[in-house]
């Protein structure tokens, strides 16, 4: 089992949530509706006709989940902020109310001793964008997404340090725009194709805009989800599609964000969707990778635009509750892999698991599930150090139980369990065990 000493003394512990999931007041105080608002009101598409409305209520408990985050040893928290909480339509006016909840956050966290790392977009566009047109699949969203970003880094720059752009461009491109079970619910090959490019040129913008915005001690990044990707079988067409997923999934946006070009399979893809100057407009050094890793993928041969489908892991391995499979190997590898590749300091931003552990008859929520899982995880980030990848920092998913997109409240994913008929949060041992390793509850 890993301890405190498997650290260094300035590794940085923390916890990632989005906000969607948590901040509730969906229509309060001015917020305008975003993609997923409209999307968990679609009868259908979330398990149990669940929605985001409420959720965890944060947007009204963040001192209470503040102070958990000290309790618990933590120095960073990354969240997301809501576009459409802060800029309704998208444009144009801004909602000062909005950023008020964000200066209070902020504010609190500080309080507290936890640094807040900012993500501009965690998937949750204002409606308003998208039904006039104006959504990741036109490149008119360029520049207002600039200008969001600009607001933000205004209105925080000087007490955030730690800036990101995009939460998981690949996942919220393809189960958004492949697959259609993730807002805006889309299945078009074509539409797929230009959000992706359109949401790299975004990022590109934004960063320059807070580079431009931001005091020069600013640190930028961005957050991809680097997840290998396997063969169904050892066929010459299953290893084709593995490679072209590869490309959809991970290198789509890692490579021209962190190296200034596309690989050659998803350049071919894009054609002339790639103007002139596009991608030295995306890539701008930055100062960190925000990893998020959960499992490996797995790929076959299929007939269709994209020349690949997803399948299940072989059978036989240790799946979570997702259905993911468990592979620690896989972490360690991906974390060097992305260390030789990118060449940029590495925090993981996102890692976790789900499963459905609530209070037991005593009131404490026992998850060994999560602390066998984290302890097997946080030895291979221990492995990947000592063969040389630069990671610097852990921020586990989720610091609390919260609306897990299509699933609902099915699955928790959270290190405190959240009762969502009463709101009352109440660490699980996974919080205790991490608590060891920060060093907050005097052991590790």
């Amino acid at each position: 089992m890993v301890t405190r000493k498997d650290f260094p003394s300035d590794f940085v512990w923390g916890s990632s949530t989005a906000s969607y999931q948590i901040e509730g007041a969906h229509d309060q105080d001015g917020r305008g509706l975003s993609i997923w608002d409209a999307f968990s009101h679609t009868p259908g598409k979330i398990l149990n006709g669940e929605t985001g409305d409420v959720t965890c209520d944060h947007y009204h408990r963040y001192r209470e989940d503040c102070a958990l985050m000290k309790q618990a040893g933590f120095t960073a928290y990354r969240f997301s902020t809501s576009w459409s909480r802060v800029m309704p339509e998208g444009r144009g006016a801004v909602n000062e109310a909005g950023l008020d909840f964000y200066d209070r956050l902020v504010d609190e966290l500080l309080a507290n001793g936890v640094a807040p790392w900012v993500c501009l977009y965690h998937w949750d566009l204002p409606l308003a964008l998208h039904e006039n047109g104006l959504g990741w699949t036109s490149r008119d969203i360029v520049p207002l997404f600039a200008d969001y970003a600009g607001l933000m880094a205004k209105r925080l720059g000087d007490r955030v340090t730690h800036w990101a752009t995009i939460n998981e461009p690949g996942v919220l491109a393809i189960m958004g725009y492949v697959f259609g079970i993730h807002a805006p619910g889309i299945s078009d090959y074509g539409a797929w194709l230009d959000m992706a490019h359109n949401l790299n040129l975004s990022h590109g913008a934004a960063v320059r805009r807070l580079r431009a915005d931001l005091p020069g001690t600013a640190k930028v990044g961005a957050v991809p989800n680097i997840q290998p990707v396997v063969p169904a079988s050892d066929t010459e067409a299953d290893r084709h599609a593995a490679a072209l997923l590869d490309a959809a999934w991970n290198r789509a946006f890692a490579d021209p964000v962190y190296l200034g070009a596309y690989d050659p399979l998803m350049r071919r893809q894009l054609g002339d969707r790639v103007r002139p100057g596009d991608e030295e407009a995306i890539h701008t050094k930055l100062d960190f990778f925000g990893l998020n890793h959960y499992s490996p993928n797995y790929a076959a041969a299929a007939d269709n635009d994209f020349g690949w489908r997803m399948t299940e892991p072989p059978p036989g391995v240790e799946t979570t509750l997702m259905g993911w499979h468990v592979s620690p190997d896989a972490f360690r590898d991906t974390l060097i892999h992305v260390s030789k590749t990118y060449g940029c300091p590495i925090y993981v931003t996102e890692n976790g698991v789900a499963d459905e552990a609530v209070p037991g008859p005593d009131g404490k929520v026992d998850d060994p599930i999560r602390v066998h899982f984290l302890d097997r995880y946080l030895g291979a980030l221990v492995e990947a150090r000592a063969a040389g990848a630069d990671v610097r920092g852990y921020l586990v998913w989720s610091m609390m139980d919260n609306f897990e997109w299509a699933m609902g409240y099915k699955t928790r994913f959270g290190i405190t369990h959240v009762d969502f008929k009463t709101q009352k949060r109440t660490p699980k041992a996974s919080y205790h065990w991490l608590a060891s390793l920060t060093g907050a509850n005097g052991t590790g």
